[in-house]
């Protein structure tokens, strides 16, 4: 059965009783170009354990088990189960996890299901969870690799650059741990129901080591967030707002002057190099 088929997916929906909730998001791709070139662009090979979240009737989690040694999805909507039950029904090498990502051990999900492969996510990202799981993705510290279909304003903002628009505490991280690529758009009406805005295929490879030095990598994030808390003010004045209990005006602007930077800079300009400096130098301060 073509799971992209405007008329399987109708039939198929149909059968079982299901009905779209917004609530959660629900659009199935209807283009079955889109599923097979996400699957190809992960890399997954039989030696490789593919994560995916969200699996919907199941279009890439096929394209993913033909590929892949192993795949667990995980979907939410308990509606859902008995119409992957079908569509899956004659791929061995897929286990459905029914549950909510963000509620699940995703360490202990990957412990358990792949062994001895290299464990990947390759998911079509529900829009409306989509940084909070790319960070629990990241923060369980067991994937080599992140492919995800998500909306193409969040993944322009992962792979922005200092002093654009779209730049902020988000592209810091990911750019930290990660390195982005956004690969393709995908356009409203390759989906049904159509959604309003425009999807895009990010794919993030894992650093192996940060690329650069922090010695305190929590506090390193900490300065990254004060900085953009007041996104149009200076950086004297957003580090003045979270550290001016401990260090006076006069102090941290010295601090800035020591680390190279203008008096008015602001926080948007300055990319993870010069953050790592000016939490070095922050540090060294708050400990005087």
């Amino acid at each position: 059965m073509n799971l992209c088929d405007l008329n399987n997916i109708r039939t198929l929906l149909g059968r079982h009783g299901f009905h779209f909730s917004k609530a959660m998001g629900q659009n199935f791709l209807i283009d079955a170009s889109i599923p097979q070139a996400i699957a190809e662009h992960c890399g997954a090979d039989e030696n490789c354990g593919v994560l995916e979240i969200g699996p919907g009737i199941g279009c890439l989690t096929e394209q993913l088990a033909r590929r892949a040694g192993q795949v667990v999805s995980v979907e939410l909507d308990r509606r859902l189960l008995p119409v992957l039950e079908e569509t899956l029904s004659k791929y061995e090498n897929v286990s459905i996890v029914s549950g909510d990502i963000m509620k699940l051990d995703i360490a202990a999900l990957v412990d358990t299901h792949f062994s001895g492969l290299t464990p990947l996510v390759c998911a079509n990202l529900p829009y409306n969870i989509t940084t909070p799981v790319l960070s629990a993705l990241i923060d369980s510290g067991r994937f080599q690799r992140l492919t995800v279909m998500i909306q193409k304003e969040v993944a322009q903002r992962i792979c922005a650059l200092p002093g654009t628009a779209d730049y902020g505490a988000f592209s810091l991280y990911m750019q930290f741990y990660t390195q982005p690529e956004l690969l393709f758009d995908v356009p409203p009406d390759c989906f049904t129901p159509q959604p309003k805005v425009t999807s895009a295929v990010l794919r993030c490879t894992v650093r192996k080591a940060p690329p650069v030095d922090v010695a305190d990598v929590p506090f390193f994030f900490q300065v990254v967030r004060a900085a953009f808390a007041l996104r149009r003010k200076t950086l004297l004045n957003a580090l003045s707002a979270a550290f001016g209990s401990r260090l006076r005006k006069d102090e941290l602007s010295a601090l800035l002057d020591a680390c190279g930077f203008s008096p008015t800079v602001r926080g948007e300009t300055l990319g993870l190099a010069e953050f790592a400096r000016l939490t070095a130098h922050l540090q060294a301060a708050l400990k005087h």
